[in-house]
């Protein structure tokens, strides 16, 4: 396990603190603006300390944890980092939440959403009202199938599990299929909750003096909302669950239950 990814285990022990971790820190524009060679610099001392650089330099976990992959170690891409990648998203989304007069115009904002968001897959045609919220409830529903469907192959093949030190010790279906069934909830959420929020919120605002006498506010207003909820909603839905899973000993393959030290192993489980 690449020490980055064993980060986690002491940063994201409850929702809250990964919360405030993704709201306060990972999400931070600024962090795009460390070079390569700073980065690298960084995840060797972790390398080297053991991840006690954590007690030394708690803005150089925020850069790791932003900037390295958890699992391979390796450096991601500049427009793959989650401050580059999901407030660029947001515009897709828009776009996949408005009505559309066809098929292609919608089946473009969905692939250019996930080529956005990477593995943020799609929700949404927009509504205007109650009735619309089912629609919504279906398109999550949606979201959730589509991540199933994205991170079939490790549900299929598995993924690699550690013990408690960090050390691999084979690869899990088990893991695999709960790593992939967690995202998948928390893709529904963050979109669902998305497409679904703004709708009531606009019914009651179409109520007020200010909007009757003005009506041409409400589209803009509709989609601004969208842009908010999906925003807040972005490091909520990131710590729903943590980024080290873990899963108990009998749960896993009989094969890999003897290393279970504690009960429990651990995997990366991805966004």
């Amino acid at each position: 396990m690449d020490p980055t990814l064993l980060l986690w285990k002491s940063e994201g022990q409850s929702f809250f603190q990964r919360f405030g971790l993704w709201f306060n820190h990972l999400l931070d524009p600024t962090l795009l603006l460390f070079s390569d060679a700073e980065i690298q610099k960084a995840h060797g001392a972790l390398l080297e300390q053991n991840v006690n650089v954590k007690e030394k330099d708690e803005s150089a976990v925020t850069l790791l944890l932003s900037s390295v992959h958890a699992d391979s170690g390796a450096l991601l891409p500049l427009h793959f980092r989650p401050p580059a990648v999901f407030p660029a998203s947001v515009f897709p989304v828009l776009g996949s939440l408005i009505h559309h007069n066809g098929v292609r115009p919608a089946l473009f904002w969905q692939k250019l959403l996930r080529r956005a968001g990477r593995k943020i897959v799609s929700a949404a045609a927009s509504a205007r009202h109650w009735s619309g919220l089912l629609h919504h409830s279906c398109r999550a529903t949606l979201a959730f199938f589509s991540v199933l469907t994205v991170r079939s192959e490790e549900s299929r093949t598995g993924i690699r599990v550690f013990d408690s030190n960090g050390n691999a010790i084979g690869v899990s279906k088990a893991a695999g299929k709960k790593a992939v069934w967690d995202t998948a909830l928390s893709r529904a959420v963050l979109l669902g909750t998305t497409a679904a929020v703004p709708i009531p919120l606009i019914l009651l605002l179409r109520r007020t003096r200010l909007f009757q006498r003005n009506p041409l506010l409400v589209t803009p207003c509709f989609y601004a909302s969208i842009a908010l909820v999906f925003c807040l909603m972005i490091p909520v839905s990131f710590s729903l669950f943590p980024q080290l899973g873990t899963i108990n000993r009998e749960k896993v393959e009989d094969e890999l239950q003897a290393e279970a030290v504690g009960g429990e192993l651990y995997y990366h489980r991805g966004l």
